[in-house]
């Protein structure tokens, strides 16, 4: 994480919402083979923990068990151009400003019928923010097919043990500059980050 202590975050639930909302990231561990990563679907839960699976080929399935990982999430972001400064970027650089969450903790190996809790969950969560239609359900599958895509994956869930955060929002420059350059990643087409900027540096 960024060593600044300006851009830490430390509100629960604000971090918990950006888990939520963006719901997909990666899995980092090391292996016998060499550090791997994985990229993922994420499903919270409300015991604390986050869900995830791969596919039963994947190079991490067979080493997570039991192993402690990091997970990433990487947020909304944008470049910063010196010209956007009030004073027209005297004595500045280009920057970047993002949002990104890391959460490390142990992992085990879900059973079946975790496992299809997950999936089950996680196409409930997503199917609901589809506007028009029915939402898709797992008893669209054939049994048969649905045994074989179980089959095919394998799912694991983190007991998580630190959050940390980097939310870099310019915190250490002005309110004016802040604003300006919030204007500038607008005008680019970096409106997340921008509304960030707004919103949790006031």
């Amino acid at each position: 994480m960024h060593p600044n202590s300006a851009f830490r975050h430390p509100d629960r639930a604000l971090l918990e919402t950006l888990l939520e909302e963006i719901g997909f990231g990666m899995i980092f561990a090391a292996t016998p083979d060499g550090p791997r990563v994985a990229h993922v679907p994420l499903l919270y839960t409300a015991a604390g923990t986050v869900q995830f699976h791969l596919a039963r080929g994947n190079a991490l399935t067979k080493h997570l068990d039991g192993a402690t990982v990091l997970a990433v999430v990487n947020g909304p972001d944008g470049y910063i151009s010196p010209r956007w400064y009030l004073d027209g970027g005297a004595d500045q650089v280009p920057s970047w400003n993002y949002a990104v969450l890391e959460l490390e903790g142990r992992v085990r190996r879900l059973d079946e019928a975790g496992l299809i809790g997950q999936i089950t969950a996680l196409s409930a969560k997503h199917e609901a923010r589809i506007a028009q239609g029915q939402p898709w359900t797992m008893d669209k599958l054939s049994e048969a097919r649905a045994a074989g895509l179980i089959k095919a994956i394998v799912g694991f869930e983190i007991e998580v043990q630190a959050w940390r955060e980097t939310l870099k929002l310019s915190q250490n420059k002005t309110a004016e500059d802040r604003t300006a350059l919030a204007d500038g990643m607008e005008t680019q087409g970096a409106t997340a980050i921008a509304l960030m900027m707004r919103n949790l540096t006031e």
